[in-house]
């Protein structure tokens, strides 16, 4: 376990504001984005097609078999038209949040590769679960591709901004893999990935929804947020069906019948759903560096 004066060394870097990464120009670009013209979409395209990593891990994924594509896909402008502008948009910003953060070297207990495959693991299979969501509560797309992709940002801060302590943490949650995550990180950071992610969300002035998923996906954060985010309650119970997929979050409790009802989904339908989760899981991850 890590000592009183590391905690506090990083309780102090999260309270100075400018201690905490800035937001990547190319994501700010996007994020400023409006879809809504022919402009803004051609720019999109553009911003995308300039930035290498970017093309890469969206070709990838329009490739890969979780999205269920007949055709082998070779650039962006198809990438766009089979995945929707706003799915592409979604993964583009969280690429080029989270590179920004990769760039700290791998450590013995952590990869940022293995979080950027849960992350998009997460997002596809929230997509699937929000199907089976009522129209008039389903979250947006884009929302819902964006919360899965950044939800975890925190621990690409901690791995940012302490390296050894990231390294601790990882350990931490490998060996003693049946403590709830929220107790465990208290006890070796006092503080929480989630607390940590929704810092840098609001620095970085991305839509409140997102900040609300980074900082309450959790127990007991998601029951603080009642009935009130359906995103949340959906991001919370898809890593609950995946909880092994890239990194160890613990999040294998049981999921009930009130669980899926209070996303508007049928119960009966949860052996389906957990059923393709784990399909959708196991063909994203086995892309491996393609993604």
């Amino acid at each position: 376990m890590t000592d009183e004066n590391t905690r506090k060394k990083l309780k102090q870097a999260l309270s100075n504001i400018d201690a905490l990464p800035a937001m990547p120009v190319i994501a700010q670009k996007l994020l400023a984005l409006q879809l809504d013209t022919e402009q803004g979409e051609a720019e999109l395209l553009h911003l995308i097609e300039q930035d290498p990593q970017l093309s890469a891990k969206i070709v990838g994924l329009a490739n890969s078999p979780a999205i269920g594509s007949s055709m082998k896909i070779t650039c962006i402008a198809n990438a766009a038209i089979l995945l929707g502008l706003s799915r592409v948009k979604s993964v583009a910003l969280g690429v080029a949040a989270l590179s920004g953060l990769s760039k700290a070297p791998v450590s013995k207990h952590f990869n940022p590769h293995d979080l950027w495959v849960h992350s998009m693991v997460i997002a596809i299979v929230m997509r699937a679960i929000a199907q089976e969501i009522p129209r008039s509560t389903r979250p947006p797309e884009d929302h819902i591709f964006l919360a899965g992709l950044l939800h975890d940002i925190g621990f690409m801060v901690l791995h940012h901004l302490d390296f050894d302590l990231s390294n601790e943490l990882h350990y931490q949650l490998r060996m003693q893999a049946k403590q709830p995550i929220i107790e465990l990180e208290l006890e070796t950071l006092g503080l929480t990935h989630c607390y940590i992610g929704a810092q840098l969300a609001r620095h970085w002035h991305l839509p409140a929804e997102i900040v609300a998923v980074t900082g309450y996906h959790h127990p007991p954060y998601v029951d603080e947020m009642g009935q009130s985010s359906t995103l949340i309650r959906l991001l919370h119970i898809t890593e609950r069906l995946l909880p092994d997929f890239g990194i160890n979050e613990h999040g294998c409790d049981t999921i009930t019948e009130a669980d899926w009802l209070d996303l508007g989904i049928d119960p009966a339908k949860a052996d389906d759903i957990t059923a393709l989760a784990n399909e959708l899981g196991i063909q994203v991850s086995q892309l491996g560096d393609i993604l």
